[in-house]
Parts: structure tokens; sequence; C-alpha cells
């Protein structure tokens, strides 16, 4: 038995009249699809309810290497609220004195057959950061997608916080400046609330993603 170049098993009868099998390359294979159900939710994209007082929406399209559309990427948030505070027991500043109504922190959209996604929220405050000085407001985002064996992490920060960004020692951790900008949103011209941030997960201008 041979299955040939490809690289399956392959077999041939010894000088015994026994079988002998040599293996060969293992095909590669893209990981998933995976099972969707119950992952996305109706709701799931907003952070707060629409029309919400100060609600903001962040758009974009999740992208591959070879800039095609990802349909069917899961775009997740997670944020503090316009206080810099999580309602969270991991927050050691302890729970917020003044809950937002109907914030929740955590948003999760499907991408759509365009790769598009879309996230209602409210601007995040200021953090502090573990190794002191101050984080700018920022959304953490987590993309799963078909074919990565893991989520890959990446930020959104503001485009009308730019003395703050220059200040915060994540962005200052990337040493080019064009790479940098991959994780700034972009304002929407002449439509106030609405924020662009496009997800490209390889190629050219590929999204600073994190190790964690």
């Amino acid at each position: 038995m041979n299955l040939g170049r490809g690289g399956g098993v392959e077999a041939s009868t010894g000088r015994g009249g026994g079988v002998r099998a040599s293996t060969g390359v293992t095909p590669s294979q893209t990981v998933g699809p995976f099972l969707a159900i119950g992952l996305p939710w109706p709701d799931g994209p907003f952070v707060v309810p629409e029309g919400s007082a100060g609600a903001i929406t962040i758009t974009g399209r999740v992208t591959d290497g070879a800039g095609e559309p990802v349909p069917d990427a899961l775009v997740e948030t997670w944020q503090a609220d316009p206080n810099g505070r999580f309602s969270h027991p991991d927050d050691p500043r302890g729970a917020p004195q003044h809950p937002v109504p109907g914030f929740r922190g955590f948003g999760r959209c499907a991408t759509a057959a365009d790769g598009s996604y879309r996230i209602v929220t409210l601007k995040p405050g200021a953090l502090p950061s573990p190794g002191g000085g101050t984080e700018a407001p920022h959304l953490d985002v987590s993309v799963l997608a078909r074919g990565l064996l893991d989520r890959v992490v990446t930020r959104i920060y503001f485009p009308d916080e730019a003395q703050a960004n220059a200040a915060d020692p994540v962005l200052a951790s990337i040493a080019d400046p064009v790479r940098a900008a991959t994780l700034v949103a972009q304002a929407e011209p002449g439509v106030a609330g609405r924020l662009r941030f496009d997800i490209r997960l390889q190629g050219d201008h590929e999204t600073v993603f994190f190790d964690v």
C-alpha cells in the first residue's frame, strides 16, 4: 500500500511476509469552524443599551492576510466604566461607588459576511498602570476565528486622547509609531460618537497583538 507523495502511510511487504509501515508528513488543515450555538447573543454588541446617554459606536472589519473579510470571527471587548472602574471582584480598588446604569463592561459581536462588527458602549476612563503611571482610556479586545489556535488580543485607543496616548506605557512599548497607530481608532468624519477600528490579522498594516 502506498498513499503517494501526499504524505499518508506507506506500507510494503517485508521478507517475512509481514507489513512494514512508514509514516509520511501529515497534511495541514485549518482549525475550525467551531460550533457557534450560544456564542453570539442578540444584545451581545451592546455594552450599554443603544440610545444611552454618552453612548459611542465602534465599527470595523476583520480581515485576513490577503485583505479578505473574515466572516466567522468573534470580537469580544472588555473595559472599565467612564470613571475608570471595573465592576469585577478582581479590581483591587473594590466595586464602583457609582455604578453606571445598564453598563456591563463586556461586549461580543460575531462578524457578518463582509467581516464587519459593531460594538455600542461608553468611553472608558483612564486606568492606573500596574507598573506605575496611567494607562489611557482603551478597550481590551479579543478576536477568535477559524484558523486561530488561540484568541488574539489587542486594544482600541481613542483618537481624541493624544496626550494620554503619548503617556500610555503600553503604547510607549511599541517602538514603531506606524505599528502603534494600528491600535488607535479613527473618528468617522461628520458623525459624532462613531469610531472605526479595523482588525487586520496578518499582512500589510497588521494590527498589533499582545502576548497575554
